[in-house]
């Protein structure tokens, strides 16, 4: 008896074979479309640049697909679930057909056991294992897809629907939910990338202090009042040339007033000069130059970027009430970036000292978070930016040597 005619006393007919010739295309393009979802997903940019610049075959394809993830993320998503659907419809009519009530036993167990390890784990593993490969083979085929009308359509509104329901904000342009990556997880990416050797400890804390230069304001670090150098308008230019010199200042403010009325920027460079010409006598007034004000919630970043534009390195912080709190430089700035910058005339002094006991000493000009990340614990906050501060506050007065909280 042939095959044939076997085939036919089960009752299997030339219907059934063409609807198992579907469901194996169905099968087949939904464990490619998993493969592609994995692969592209776990793509970024900078990434796909990089295969770019290696000139990989479908790099180009790849980088633009995943400039925007939701033109061909919805789509695939909505393809898959059209396949897996279909293909799992098919395959209980044919076993029916086959088998009778048994059929539908046995179609189930085919589609848990099959679909799922064939062509959606399998694949999707080996994308896993395979990024860069299975993204720039998935790519020629994903841009043809999203180029078809009626699929993108479909997906787009399925899932702004769908954003609509669940009240999720919605991208305008893709239908899909506004991603943002914080601070934090942009510190953790580089701890992470710190721990498995991709960046050196230098290059972590680089980064951390950037993305912390973003919040920083003024206040935070400049040289405070009490601690400023300055000369008075009517001193002459050898006094303030000497007191320049003895604070190792290539720059000094000049007051007339008292330290609330800055007039004006003494440099050193212009104060020798001045000297050099015979004007020792002179009045430092003569000799300086307009001051630049800024208030103390100024931008670091933005105070950075004027400094540049404009030509300056020093300017005078002024509190909400027109007083003066403090001074800051380009130096200070740029310590925020890359750490302390030390030169021939600063006196190096330790701002944390540790005990043997375990406990630790810290300027009262320690910030409150380089405390937190220094202690590992979380300090409370408020109007301070200083441990001082934060002292000030708890013990309530100015406190005494000795005092404890």
């Amino acid at each position: 008896m042939s095959v044939v005619t076997l085939l036919a006393a089960s009752g299997f007919h030339a219907v059934d074979a063409v609807l198992i010739v579907v469901i194996a295309v169905l099968l087949a393009a939904s464990g490619v479309l998993a493969m592609a979802e994995t692969s592209l997903v776990r793509m970024n940019r900078i990434k796909a640049k990089s295969l770019v610049d290696e000139k990989k075959r479908g790099a180009r394809q790849l980088a633009r697909l995943v400039e925007n993830p939701a033109n061909f993320l919805n789509p695939i998503l909505l393809l898959v679930l059209i396949c897996q659907l279909v293909s799992a419809t098919l395959v209980g009519i044919v076993a029916e057909h086959l088998f009778g009530g048994l059929g539908v036993l046995l179609g189930i167990v085919f589609e848990v056991v099959v679909i799922f390890v064939f062509f959606e784990a399998v694949p999707k593993n080996w994308a896993v294992q395979h990024a860069d490969r299975a993204a720039l083979l998935s790519a020629p085929l994903v841009s043809t897809l999203i180029r078809f009308p009626p699929i993108r359509w479909l997906s787009s509104l399925l899932i702004g629907l769908a954003n609509r329901i669940i009240g999720t904000a919605d991208d305008d342009e893709t239908g899909m939910p506004r991603s943002y990556i914080t601070d934090s997880e942009l510190k953790a990416m580089a701890d992470v990338a710190h721990e498995e050797n991709v960046i050196e400890h230098d290059e972590r804390t680089f980064i951390h202090s950037i993305i912390d230069f973003g919040d920083t304001v003024a206040r935070e670090i400049m040289t405070p009042r009490p601690d400023m150098v300055t000369v008075d308008a009517d001193a002459t230019v050898r006094d303030a040339l000497e007191a320049a010199l003895g604070a190792g200042y290539s720059r000094i403010p000049v007051e007339q007033d008292g330290i609330d009325d800055i007039i004006g920027i003494a440099y050193t460079k212009d104060l020798v000069r001045a000297e050099r010409q015979g004007k020792a006598a002179q009045v430092v007034r003569d000799s300086m130059r307009p001051p630049k004000f800024i208030p103390e919630s100024k931008d670091a970043s933005d105070l950075l970027r004027e400094m540049q534009e404009e030509k300056f390195h020093m300017a005078i912080v002024v509190d909400e009430y027109g007083g003066t709190a403090g001074l800051i430089t380009l130096e200070d700035l740029l310590e925020e970036l890359v750490g302390d910058i030390v030169d021939e005339f600063d006196v190096e002094q330790p701002t944390v000292e540790r005990s043997d006991d375990g406990s630790v000493l810290v300027s009262a000009l320690y910030s409150v978070d380089d405390a937190d990340e220094l202690l590992g614990a979380e300090l409370p906050r408020g109007p301070w930016d200083t441990v001082g501060g934060l002292m000030l506050d708890l013990v309530g007065r100015v406190p005494d040597p000795g005092d404890s909280v």
